[in-house]
């Protein structure tokens, strides 16, 4: 998955006003108590983030 597939199934998820803000707030432990932001900075793949998201989520299946 490319980071914009990622951003664009997070806007597609949230919203896009709400998306960047969870993204920056959220703490998963899923990725090692780090935000979704942090966990990107800090090379985790886009992949197992968005499995993350959905893994605290209710992501539609289609997004999934």
């Amino acid at each position: 998955m490319r980071l914009t597939e990622f951003w664009n199934r997070m806007n597609r998820h949230f919203g896009e006003r709400y998306a960047d803000s969870w993204a920056h707030d959220f703490v998963l432990a899923e990725l090692g108590g780090r935000t979704v932001t942090q966990a990107l900075a800090d090379g985790v793949s886009v992949k197992d983030v968005w499995r993350a998201v959905c893994g605290v989520t209710d992501v539609d299946a289609r997004l999934r």
